[in-house]
């Protein structure tokens, strides 16, 4: 007699701003063993190993229970570090690394908006999906509260410190460019901008921040592949990244 398949926790939020509780994730992530904001790894690999080399040295942020660290590794990334706010979090991704024998990868407890290291210790930060989580309560995503846009800049400000002098950052985001070019076109950063998109019926933004490469040719965002149009069907939207769009959905309304 087959056995029932047991259910998943239900852990999808009753609104948005449930991102922004860190109850809420220390809650979710001792339920949910595994989710993958913004697609997996497949669908952008073929970007990311265009900028991350074996030998570089990799920062993680807001790891949560997602698999990205694990398929770097398995294409030869070896040189990883995760950071998570959520203590439960890191404890279960630390034993599940262990179990799968990944122990060159270390995974610590840390906030992205104060960062435990050294300036100029990394060749790439990358981060997918926790950008995102400052903007769930911005308003006016032309002009979003000043809240957001000093956390959002604590957070580049960090990342660029980090990176060494001819660092990439690659951030992996519903964020379009005419909405993230304010925050990475600071003068205060020295970084190139580029971007790609990927995913099928709906699509997703890939940036690539190079440091100390910014020119006059940068100070637009330079587009490598056409703008796709928005769609704001949720039929054709994935697991829960909907509740991100909520700016965009206020907009186009």
């Amino acid at each position: 007699m087959d056995r029932p398949e047991p259910e998943k926790p239900d852990v999808l939020p009753s609104t948005a701003l449930a991102y922004l509780d860190r109850n809420y994730w220390d809650k979710r992530f001792a339920q949910e063993e595994h989710y993958e904001w913004f697609k997996d790894y497949s669908h952008f690999r073929h970007i990311v190993l265009q900028h991350i080399k074996p030998q570089s040295s990799v920062l993680e942020l807001g790891c949560g229970n997602s698999q990205l660290c694990e398929e770097l590794y398995r294409d030869g990334i070896t040189e990883l570090t995760c950071i998570d706010l959520s203590p439960i979090a890191v404890e279960k991704m630390k034993q599940r690394l262990i179990n799968k024998g990944y122990k060159e990868i270390k995974v610590l407890e840390a906030d992205m908006l104060d960062l435990p290291f050294e300036d100029g210790c990394f060749d790439v930060v990358i981060e997918k999906g926790t950008m995102d989580v400052l903007f769930v309560d911005s308003g006016d995503p032309w002009n979003p509260h000043h809240a957001t846009v000093e956390k959002v800049m604590k957070m580049l400000h960090e990342i660029h410190r980090v990176l060494k002098p001819e660092g990439i950052f690659i951030s992996i985001t519903f964020g379009q460019p005419h909405f993230r070019r304010r925050f990475f076109s600071d003068p205060e950063f020295t970084w190139s901008i580029e971007w790609n998109t990927f995913g099928e019926t709906f699509h997703y933004f890939f940036y690539v921040l190079k440091k100390g490469q910014r020119s006059l040719e940068s100070e637009e965002c330079r587009e490598k592949t056409h703008m796709p149009s928005i769609s704001l069907y949720h039929d054709e939207l994935e697991g829960e990244d909907f509740l991100f769009r909520t700016n965009i959905d206020e907009m186009e309304s």
